[in-house]
């Protein structure tokens, strides 16, 4: 009797986890789900109703109030792509030959150099800006966007270098010899050998890169001093209106919309290198 039980109990638990799995889902999916909705209702629905999912009329009004901010909400929406992309450049440009550095090749202090490139990521960004400031205004670059893609990179290196070291050395030690036996040189077995097979990192500090410069707020807001230059969640902060700076929810909930969509598209595209990234090298 037992024997016959245990089909049926076991139905019956992943039943539970399928209806578990379904109410954790529905927790994290209901406020995208709620943003959405309450950008396509009125304006005065949306304040008068907020808590209804379906909007009564649908309409456009607030992504339409939302580009009458400033120079027009695709000019903050290339200024956020340009911090976002220059970001995933710059880093994958650096990391990856310095995560293949510290992977393939052996040299003095190198732990010791690894750890404390490791360590910043313990430095808290606020005890940092003023010297931070003070750097761009030598270099120049303040109140730019190229000074801030620099602020992005250097916050994002130490986590890119670890994620890149571990890619490669998940690179099987057979493959590298007997590319080296035919021949092939340095530059020749990270771009052909290594990096292909490191791909799945690649893609998670892209991704990473990527996700952190465009929702970053805060060196955005304190390193940019122009409107024409600010980024969509700095332009988000200045979506008010009337005398007393109420805010415009429809036009908020709609430029949340906008900014979660690329975030969205990105995750779903790498979606499957994401969890092979995160677990390269875990074995070694």
């Amino acid at each position: 009797m037992p024997l016959e039980a245990t089909p049926a109990i076991d139905h019956v638990k992943r039943a539970l986890y399928i209806i578990l799995g379904f109410a954790i889902a529905a927790i994290f999916i209901m406020p995208i789900v709620w943003s959405v909705a309450n950008s396509f209702k009125l304006p005065a629905e949306t304040l008068s109703d907020p808590v209804r999912l379906i909007p009564r009329n649908v309409s456009l009004d607030n992504y339409r109030n939302l580009d009458t901010v400033g120079d027009g909400l695709w000019s903050f929406v290339r200024n956020s792509l340009f911090l976002a992309v220059g970001t995933v450049v710059v880093t994958l440009l650096i990391a990856v030959p310095a995560g293949y550095g510290f992977s393939k090749f052996r040299f003095p202090g190198q732990n010791v150099i690894f750890v404390v490139i490791l360590a910043t990521m313990m430095i808290p960004f606020q005890s940092i800006l003023t010297p931070l400031f003070l750097i761009l205004v030598k270099l120049r670059l303040a109140n730019s966007l190229t000074g801030l893609v620099l602020i992005y990179v250097t916050f994002q290196l130490p986590f890119s270098i670890f994620m890149m070291r571990n890619a490669f050395d998940a690179v099987p030690k057979a493959l590298i010899e007997s590319a080296r036996i035919d021949g092939a040189s340095q530059w020749a077995l990270m771009r052909r050998i290594t990096l292909p097979l490191a791909l799945p990192g690649v893609a998670t500090v892209a991704m990473f890169a990527f996700l952190n410069s465009w929702n970053e707020f805060l060196a955005a807001l304190i390193f940019l001093s122009q409107e024409e230059k600010f980024s969509l969640p700095v332009m988000l902060v200045n979506v008010t209106t009337g005398i007393r700076g109420m805010i415009d929810w429809g036009a908020l909930q709609a430029g949340i919309t906008i900014t979660m969509v690329p975030c969205i598209l990105l995750f779903l595209t790498l979606q499957r290198y994401y969890v092979r990234g995160l677990v390269a090298g875990a074995v070694k």
